[in-house]
């Protein structure tokens, strides 16, 4: 892709932004995964809402099991916003240059985030399910990351990968309606250190109604998509097998036939609520942190990259001997000739 300043900016306090909310937010999401993954009904249903799942782990005295898995979602979740902020902004930019606009029309920033997305889901996959299946195995029960990536093939942890195409939509209306609120609300720029022009930013009650409201409509529109999603990434369980082949599901037409037998229609939408709570409160406080933090992390990166540009002058003015000369252009030549220059 090749750098882009802003981008990195941009990646890196989505980054910070998507940690904090997923560790805040992370038992509510354990008991919406584990609620989502159950596809029996009627008499045999185990969870008839959140609580029945805190309840257990409160009765079985495991309370901290909530938080089984949290490493690896905490991983998941930095890589991919990482990723997915960083995608975004760099198609964002190329788009602006080549096309020699200020911004874009709601049309193409559809088409920009669902890019950002599909990089994002082929790229953390198999971090996605591995979380899936900690959150959804029997509290205490949960394997670390390495053992759970060595009990299946590398096939079975990118399970899931079709739905998670699917949503790429999700986070593309989710955004683009975020930006579009956004300009709305605040035009222009602002100028920053060293004449470079800073990052807009929202006051942290607008970033949370923004995103609040942009996740709620992506959420309604995608859910059928992201039940199916955590059925198939669920840890191996009967409520999640074809009885009728005692194999569990890893295609979305068999997660869309099984809800449609077991549960009828309305089984597509089981958990939204807890759905729409756990996102709802996750996005708005990751965009909140985001705003929040997008100024702080794009003066340490500007002030990194001119403390950068002075170290490249001052070793351009060193002259090194005959034997330094061939590492200068590697890390650790960089790094004898920084130590040499201080001294």
């Amino acid at each position: 892709m090749g750098f882009d300043f802003e981008a990195l900016a941009e990646a890196s306090s989505g980054a910070v932004g998507g940690l904090l909310s997923t560790t805040i937010l992370y038992p509510l999401d354990t008991c919406k995964t584990k609620y989502q993954a159950e596809s029996t009904a009627g008499s045999a249903r185990k969870y008839r809402s959140l609580l029945d799942v805190l309840w257990e782990a409160v009765e079985s005295r495991k309370i901290l099991s909530l938080y089984q898995g949290l490493g690896t979602k905490n991983l998941q979740s930095v890589v991919s916003q990482f990723i997915y902020f960083y995608s975004y902004s760099f198609f964002k930019n190329h788009h602006l240059k080549r096309a020699g606009v200020k911004r874009m029309g709601t049309g193409t920033n559809l088409i920009v985030a669902a890019a950002a997305g599909a990089c994002t889901a082929l790229l953390t996959q198999p971090l996605d399910t591995a979380a899936a299946r900690m959150q959804t195995s029997t509290f205490g029960k949960s394997k670390t990351l390495m053992q759970t990536f060595r009990e299946g093939t590398w096939k079975e942890l990118w399970a899931g990968i079709e739905p998670s195409l699917v949503l790429c939509s999700n986070p593309a209306i989710q955004y683009t309606v975020f930006e579009q609120l956004k300009y709305r609300l605040l035009r222009g720029g602002q100028v920053g250190v060293a004449g470079e022009p800073a990052p807009v930013v929202l006051s942290a009650f607008s970033a949370f109604l923004l995103g609040a409201l942009s996740k709620s409509i992506a959420t309604v529109i995608t859910y059928p998509a992201i039940r199916s999603k955590v059925m198939i990434q669920a840890a191996d369980t009967d409520d999640v097998k074809d009885k009728s082949k005692d194999k569990p599901i890893r295609k979305m037409h068999q997660a869309f036939s099984l809800i449609w037998n077991r549960e009828g229609f309305f089984g597509f939408y089981k958990g939204l609520n807890a759905q729409i709570l756990k996102t709802v409160l996750g996005a708005a406080l990751m965009l909140m942190i985001k705003e929040k933090t997008s100024e702080a992390t794009w003066a340490v990166l500007l002030a990194i990259r001119e403390w950068s540009m002075q170290g490249k002058k001052r070793i351009q003015g060193v002259k090194l001997p005959p034997g330094l000369a061939t590492p200068v252009g590697t890390l650790t030549g960089a790094a004898l000739v920084s130590r040499a220059v201080s001294r």
